[in-house]
């Protein structure tokens, strides 16, 4: 039983932003802070990736929990209210996300998605050091250099 109207619902739902979230302003300063420069919301590229970094031809995604359906996690479950409308829109949303992945990877873009979860203040800087990790690995792999590591 939903403890808010349809109305009052509708109003906090539709108010949740889709671009300049906690999640992503947290991974950006963190890469502009270590040198990285990039280009957010990516029209003309499939998805349009939160972050795109073209020097590392690196797509980064900040996922919402709730929104993307992060599977065995803390902050994604499933509403009881409406489920029906929910699943369908949790599923697409799924769906919509791995299409995207895979027309990127075609295009000879690598991919990186960090889930909100992972940003959570006792994870944050392990996740942003692993980030930061995969796109100098990236980097090295297409660019023929032999890492130390």
């Amino acid at each position: 039983m939903d403890v808010h109207t349809a109305e009052q619902r509708h109003k906090n739902m539709s108010a949740i932003r889709s671009k300049n979230t906690k999640p992503e302003i947290i991974v950006r300063h963190y890469l502009w802070r270590h040198g990285f420069r990039y280009r957010i919301n990516s029209a003309g590229l499939p998805g349009h990736p939160d972050i795109v970094l073209r020097k590392y031809r690196s797509c980064i995604f900040v996922n919402g929990c709730f929104w993307h359906g992060h599977e065995n996690c803390k902050l994604f479950r499933m509403p009881v209210t409406n489920r029906e409308f929910w699943q369908r829109k949790i599923d697409s949303n799924r769906k919509r996300d791995a299409e995207e992945l895979l027309k990127l990877a075609g295009m000879g873009w690598h991919c990186i998605t960090v889930w909100e979860c992972e940003l959570r203040r006792d994870l944050r800087e392990r996740t942003l050091e692993s980030v930061v990790l995969t796109l100098k690995h990236f980097y090295e792999q297409d660019h023929g250099i032999l890492s130390s590591v």
